[in-house]
């Protein structure tokens, strides 16, 4: 019986140690899930872009029809969604309203730190310009601090629209941003409207530290 008592004892502490296991891993696993979910709705800085289109930018304000900026930095993996917005947005709008994507980057950047997939992706959607903004002149002067941040103007210099293309850090899909956009190139709305940014720093960590880093996002 002894031998028996002990194999019981034994299968006992085992199971003990694999249930601790178990509820360690599934801890981990829920925690990890928490924290990139918290990560991905954690909206950035919003600015404080100007109501009017600013005196002295070297972007030519449109003077027909609106006039849609979307500023971000090359190597930002959030802004990949945001680009992918903007292209369906401007099949939806083409031909009414003047688009661009201002990336900014550090004075003196290599042409291969500049033009990354983003660059190139953003410079294959129909009707959209690509601006390098050395040194975030532009991105200062619009007030805009985290990339995937757009502003629709009216052909009247007037904001009506400021805030991010996507519901989330790196989301892609339906947004409140992208319909209030839509909403006023096609039906003309004359209100201002506000949503969330959520992307990484324009004037990040990476640029302080120097042009060589990869990316903006926190590893």
């Amino acid at each position: 019986m002894a031998p028996l008592r002990m194999s019981i004892k034994r299968f006992r502490i085992s199971g003990i140690a694999v249930a601790a296991a178990v509820l360690i891993w599934t801890s981990a696993v829920v925690g990890g899930l928490a924290y990139l979910w918290a990560y991905a709705a954690a909206a950035g800085d919003d600015g404080a872009p100007p109501d009017r289109w600013p005196t002295g930018s070297a972007l030519a304000a449109a003077s027909e029809r609106p006039a849609l900026l979307v500023f971000a930095h090359p190597r930002c993996p959030c802004t990949r969604a945001t680009i992918g917005e903007l292209a369906k947005l401007m099949a939806r709008c083409q031909g009414r309203v003047d688009a661009r994507v201002v990336f900014v980057t550090p004075r003196g950047a290599a042409d291969d730190w500049r033009t990354t997939d983003l660059w190139d992706a953003a410079r294959e959607i129909p009707g959209v310009d690509v601006i390098d903004d050395e040194g975030g002149v532009e991105a200062a002067r619009f007030s805009v601090a985290t990339s995937g941040h757009a502003l629709l103007y009216g052909a009247d210099g007037r904001l009506l629209y400021s805030g991010g293309l996507t519901a989330a850090r790196g989301h892609a899909g339906d947004n409140p941003g992208c319909t209030a956009i839509e909403a006023k190139i096609t039906q003309a709305e004359p209100t201002a409207h506000r949503a969330p940014v959520f992307g990484c720093e324009l004037f990040g960590r990476e640029d302080k530290l120097g042009r060589g880093a990869k990316s903006c996002c926190p590893k």
